[in-house]
């Protein structure tokens, strides 16, 4: 707008659209909370069955494997639990780390393969290997319920009497591995290889 002084044309003053600076700045503050929630550690999320015994369950093998998975395998020795599925991102890049793993022969490593088409997974794991002593087809989620899983991946340190002992949501890292799941494996070990006190 402009006004007429002295009989010249005066402009008027400029205002600043406010929808200019605030669009930009909600949008950021967004994109900051959002790639917060995403990168901080998702494995602090609660779990009601930490120190709990694991559930019940029985599965059947995944398509073109041998054996399924169930509670019962998981007693006598300390294991780790990876729940994985073939059209999970992270699942991927935290397979070879798992191949390693398996490799070395140090824990047992059991896999649940959650909600995924028998086809897909077996492909999958034709492509990438296969690391688990033994995987169950959890193709409708019940046992992933059951278990308390968020969102895939996640895997679970089971001590040597089924007990869940720790559990991480998210996919392992190198050093997720060696400085938090591997030292846990080798702690619940040693408890269980110490005679009893009488």
């Amino acid at each position: 707008m402009t006004s007429i002084r002295d009989n010249k044309v005066v402009p008027a003053p400029r205002r600043r659209n406010l929808g200019f600076v605030l669009v930009p700045v909600l949008a950021l503050a967004l994109m900051v909370l959002f790639g917060w929630g995403l990168f901080r550690g998702a494995d602090d999320l609660p779990s009601a069955l930490l120190g709990k015994s694991v559930p019940e369950f029985v599965l059947p093998p995944v398509l073109g494997r041998g054996e399924g998975l169930s509670t019962q395998d998981l007693i006598g020795h300390v294991s780790l639990v990876n729940v994985f599925a073939s059209w999970c991102v992270p699942c991927r890049a935290e397979h070879p780390l798992f191949m390693e793993l398996s490799a070395t022969g140090e824990v047992p490593l059991y896999g649940i393969n959650y909600k995924d088409p028998p086809e897909q997974a077996r492909a999958w794991l034709d492509e990438l290997g296969d690391p688990y002593a033994r995987i169950g087809a959890d193709i409708d989620g019940r046992v992933g319920i059951e278990w308390g899983v968020y969102g895939v991946p996640e895997t679970y340190v089971i001590t040597s009497d089924g007990t869940i002992a720790y559990r991480h949501v998210g996919p392992i890292t190198r050093a997720i591995l060696r400085e938090t799941l591997l030292p846990i494996v080798r702690d619940l070990k040693n408890q269980s290889f110490k005679e009893p006190t009488p």
